[in-house]
């Protein structure tokens, strides 16, 4: 299946990264600030990898006006320290560096902002292996997957057919499917194996040795 691939997407939160502690951290921060109580921390795992404005409206009812507010108070915290609360899954970098030898090209099309995402994989000396970083805007634009994939797409002048996603929730895969590719689902991440097996990935990979045998054998 991957004969005619030139051209690899990754997600970032939960495929390249678990940054479970400094989502959950700036979460209960923006909270705080809010003055809402959260009784059931462990369920918030649910905001790691889709656009998380909508994950604050559809958890706490919040408004629009409630919802900005949030996403404010998140990034006070966030773009300090809660970033660099994350760590790299075991063979990442390995697998990256496989990758590039076979000459794949390697993008990153991931929810989080682009500006936070190119400061981690910065922090994590793994920038360099990716063409480009792309992710949502500031201004909450560009949040959806499949238009952050689009956009990858259009702006490299990649065909789909030569081109795959690779991630961890369903949103990557509904992403990839929206743009006519191809994709892999994660199981070492944050989306369930109900949740990948419905939304119905071509693949279903369960480590980062597992992707790069696949890609390089």
């Amino acid at each position: 299946m991957t004969e005619k691939i030139t051209n690899i997407l990754f997600d970032l939160d939960g495929t390249l990264t678990d940054p479970r502690e400094g989502i959950i951290n700036s979460i209960l921060f923006a909270l705080k600030k809010l003055g809402i109580q959260e009784d059931s921390v462990a369920e918030l795992d649910s905001f790691i990898g889709p656009p998380l404005r909508e994950s604050f409206i559809a958890r706490y009812n919040l408004s629009d006006i409630l919802a900005d507010q949030a996403m404010n108070y998140y990034r006070e915290y966030f773009a300090v320290k809660g970033m660099f609360e994350n760590v790299v899954y075991t063979g990442v970098e390995d697998m990256l560096g496989s990758l590039i030898l076979k000459k794949y090209k390697l993008f990153v099309a991931t929810s989080k902002p682009t500006i936070y995402s190119i400061e981690i994989l910065k922090h994590f000396n793994l920038d360099k292996y990716f063409v480009e970083i792309v992710g949502s805007n500031l201004d909450n634009t560009r949040t959806d997957k499949s238009e952050i994939i689009e956009h990858v797409l259009t702006v490299h002048n990649l065909e789909s057919a030569d081109s795959i996603m690779i991630g961890d929730r369903k949103h990557d895969i509904i992403g990839a499917k929206n743009n006519s590719m191809k994709c892999i689902g994660v199981t070492y991440g944050y989306g369930s194996m109900q949740e990948l097996v419905s939304a119905g990935p071509d693949f279903i990979i369960n480590g980062c040795k597992e992707l790069e045998v696949l890609f390089t054998s």
